[in-house]
This record gives structure tokens, C-alpha cells and sequence, in this order.
């Protein structure tokens, strides 16, 4: 466990009135994301089949929280640690288009997070997924969908201020991409949670490119599932965010792999037993769309627009008695 408490913490808002806030941030700002993107809300599993392969596995160390039934004996189920993978056979599915897509409210359980100011063991984002083409598997489609992302947040700013001046939190005007390598080239004395503080700090809003794969020194920056997002057409939103004093991720997304990149990353993981799951022989012999998506927290976006001291402000889940007791004292109130 570790907390972080800003001095002359003022949460501005009662409890009350953020709730009232929340409500209003993710309902409008769900709808805004689907007009940008082109996206229609489906509904979609708290739980998968262990078997099916289809479960995110995030850095490969995390154990979902299973769980059997007993009328599917036999079969272990997963509680979702995102719908990374889910989404894009929904996709083929449900028949959607290219430049077509989904979103859908995720609620996942991280029993092994370690909890702290942005941290919880319940996770609750917008999961979304576009179809492309394979001719738009670059950098610039990345760039592009970053940028309609980053509009639909800033323009969630001005609501916020509309409805609640007093409290919204002001965002740097412009994102700015760059790259692991060159964050590494450019601060290589610092760890990776330093070098994203050091950028955030200096240009307020950036998309941090490339994550997962080793970079020059042998190190990665991050860990990154293999299989669902190519390590070359990848990254996070990050903020600078100024009421903790540290970059706050409020996106993780990249455009998905194909063939040729699940097999190298596979093997880059030593991970080529997941071949076997239907999932995988479905991107190795072409039968899944070609698509772009991400998640973006939802409590994340809440704290970050009304620039809260915990994430614990905007959600409710569990936390220590310690944590709890010491953030009242502070004027931070726990969910």
C-alpha cells in the first residue's frame, strides 16, 4: 500500500454532488466517444471461459479471480481482467464494417494490484474496438484515433466546467507523441515510471508509443500481453497531473495483431502454447477483423476532470482501514 496527500487537499465537490458528477461524466462522455469513433454500446461478459483463451492476461503475472458452475461442470471460468480480446470476435460476430465499432462498460476484478492513489483491485472502463483495414495497420491510423480520443476528452473538460467550475481540472491544450525508445534516449538514468513523470511534467498530455517489446538497453519499459495489441502500433494516454505530482494513465490502446505479429510476440514471450486456443488459430488463419481499440478508465476519467486526490473519490471498492482513516483525515473522502 502507498498514499500520496496533496497538501490543503480541498475536494471542492461534496460526496453528493460527486456522484451527481460522475454520473454526468460518464454518461456524457460515453456517448461523445461513440459519435467520434463511430461506435455502438453492446453489452458485454463479466466472466469468459478459461478455455477459450480469450481472457486479457495483462502482464502475464496477474491470476484472475475463477470460479466454477455447476451446470458447466468442467469448466473454469474467469472474472475479465479487460475485454481486450473479446471485443474483436464480437466484432466478426455481430457483423460490423470497417470504420465501425463497439464500446461497452467493463467491470473487471485485479486481485493483485497494489493499491495506492490510482490503483484499485476494481477496475471499470470504457472498453471499445474499431474494424480497419489492413492497408491502416500504421502509425498515422494510430495517431489519428489518438487525437479523436484526446478530443472527446478535452471536450469533456468544457462540460465539466460548464456544470462545475469550481471544481474541474484544467488540460493542457495539445498531446504529444513519443516513443519508448526515445523517452529511454532521452532520460536513460531514470526508470520507466520516472521517465513518464519526467515527459508528462514537461509537455502536459502524451502519447507514450511502442510499449512491450525490449528496447536498447535490454529492458522493457512495460509489460504488455502479446496478444492482443501489436508492441510497434501501441501505446498509453498519459496526463500530467499536477494534485499528485505524477503522470496519470487514463488510456491503454494500440491496433490489434495480425498474423505475423501475434507469432513474433508469442515467441518474444515464450508463450507459444496459447496457439492452441481457438482465439489465437482465429487471427493465425485470418478469420478476425483487422481493428483498432483500447480502454479508457472511467474512474480515471472522473478523477482526472475533477482533479481528485483517490481514486477511491470516484469509485467504490476496498481499501485498507489504515488508508481509509488517514485520507479522512485529509479532507479525502473514500467512496
Amino acid at each position: 500500500m502507498h498514499l500520496t496527500i496533496p497538501e490543503h487537499y480541498d475536494p471542492k465537490l461534496t460526496v453528493r454532488q460527486t456522484q451527481e458528477a460522475i454520473r454526468f461524466i460518464r454518461e456524457t462522455f460515453q456517448d461523445e466517444l461513440g459519435k467520434e469513433l463511430n461506435l455502438t454500446r453492446l453489452s458485454a461478459p463479466m466472466f469468459v471461459e478459461r478455455s477459450t483463451g480469450i481472457n486479457d492476461n495483462l502482464n502475464g503475472v496477474e491470476e484472475p479471480v475463477a470460479f466454477t458452475m455447476h451446470d458447466l461442470p468442467g469448466q473454469t471460468l474467469e472474472i475479465v481482467h479487460s475485454l481486450a480480446k473479446w471485443k474483436r470476435v464480437a466484432l466478426k460476430k455481430y457483423g460490423f464494417g470497417v470504420h465501425e465499432g463497439l464500446y461497452t462498460n467493463m467491470n473487471a476484478i485485479r486481485k493483485d494490484e497494489t493499491l495506492d492513489n490510482l490503483h484499485s483491485s476494481y477496475v471499470d472502463q470504457w472498453d471499445w474496438e474499431q474494424v480497419i483495414t489492413q492497408d491502416e495497420r500504421n502509425e498515422q491510423t494510430l495517431k489519428a484515433t489518438v487525437q479523436k480520443v484526446f478530443k472527446v476528452i478535452k471536450h469533456m473538460e468544457h462540460e465539466v466546467w460548464y456544470k462545475y467550475p469550481q471544481a474541474v481540472y484544467r488540460l493542457p491544450d495539445k498531446i504529444h507523441f513519443i516513443t519508448t525508445q526515445e523517452l529511454e534516449d532521452s532520460y536513460p538514468q531514470l526508470s520507466p515510471a520516472e521517465r513518464e513523470n519526467a515527459i508528462c511534467q514537461k509537455l502536459g498530455a502524451v502519447f507514450l508509443m511502442k510499449i512491450g517489446g525490449p528496447l536498447k538497453s535490454g529492458q522493457r519499459h512495460d509489460g504488455r500481453a502479446p496478444d492482443y495489441d501489436d508492441w510497434q502500433l501501441n501505446g498509453d494516454i498519459l496526463f500530467w497531473y499536477e494534485p499528485l505530482q505524477c503522470a496519470l494513465e487514463v488510456s491503454s490502446m494500440g491496433i490489434r495483431v495480425d498474423a505475423v505479429a501475434l507469432k513474433s510476440q508469442l515467441e518474444a514471450a515464450h508463450a507459444n502454447e496459447r496457439l492452441k486456443f481457438p482465439y489465437h488459430q482465429m487471427i493465425m488463419k485470418k478469420e478476425l477483423p483487422y481493428t483498432i481499440g483500447g480502454g479508457i478508465g472511467q474512474s480515471r476519467v472522473c478523477m482526472l476532470l475533477l482533479g481528485k486526490a483517490h481514486i477511491g473519490e470516484v469509485q467504490a471498492s476496498a481499501w485498507p482501514q489504515t488508508m481509509i482513516d488517514e485520507c479522512l483525515a485529509h479532507q479525502i473522502q473514500i467512496l
